[in-house]
């Protein structure tokens, strides 16, 4: 029995390292207490921009790609796979809208910098340019896998956080409460089933191995694994970045 696709992905030796993206500096930081809160403020500002612009219109494109056909019967194969990836990316469009309101929620509540004071950094450009591109030029499986990507590295990076928590009590920064709210969110079980469920869907893909496709996919998990490093902001950013 062939390995599946993501276990395979996940397996292999990227040009950026897995840890690059998932341990960084400002992952520590978070987990350890010890981040300021204008370097969380930049994140969140960033990842609003991400959620709130770029991600909806990716996930339309995927919409846009599922190859419904009328010569498929109701009950077939096909047309149940794609039902089911509707499903997924309708719940994953309700799930980034909720997010979005968190943002602006965790901003007042914990009194972060605010959001409107940072310019984009040129990562979150690069990041949402990559999604614009893969949803106009891809395929739908190359949709699925880049979205799967994105989000089992995204959560590897929070369990990261999470997992240093515990240790987080003594001299502990003004940004921890925020963080272990967002630590939740970000490893709560409904993400985890949210990832394992687009996991299952796109190791149902007709991807073979030594494909072009599979290449191609291969291709998607090391650029998603470089921009994930980049779009954790490092110390100093904060100054660079203010809207003056």
């Amino acid at each position: 029995m062939s390995v599946p696709l993501t276990a395979h992905l996940t397996s292999l030796s990227t040009p950026r390292p897995y840890s690059a993206a998932t341990e960084h500096a400002f992952l520590t930081a978070a987990g350890t207490g010890t981040l300021p809160p204008a370097l969380l403020s930049l994140y969140l500002s960033q990842d609003r921009i991400y959620a709130a612009h770029a991600y909806p219109r990716f996930l339309g494109q995927l919409l846009a790609r599922v190859p419904f056909s009328s010569l498929n019967a109701p009950d077939s194969p096909e047309e149940r796979f794609h039902g089911e990836v509707v499903d997924m990316l309708a719940g994953a469009l309700l799930n980034v809208r909720r997010e979005v309101a968190m943002f602006a929620e965790v901003e007042k509540a914990f009194g972060l910098p605010p959001f409107a004071q940072w310019r984009e950094r040129k990562a979150t450009r690069d990041y949402t340019a990559e999604m614009a591109r893969v949803g106009a030029l891809g395929s739908l499986e190359d949709g699925l896998v880049f979205l799967w990507a994105m989000e089992r590295v995204y959560l590897d990076a929070w369990r990261h956080v999470k997992s240093l928590l515990p240790n987080a009590t003594s001299g502990a920064g003004p940004a921890l409460p925020a963080i272990k709210q967002l630590t939740d969110n970000w490893t709560c079980p409904e993400f985890v089933q949210f990832v394992d469920t687009l996991e299952g869907l796109v190791n149902r893909l007709p991807i073979l191995p030594g494909s072009r496709a599979y290449a191609r996919a291969e291709e998607i998990w090391a650029r998603v694994v470089e921009l994930e490093e980049a779009f954790w902001p490092i110390g100093g950013e904060e100054l660079a970045a203010l809207n003056v």
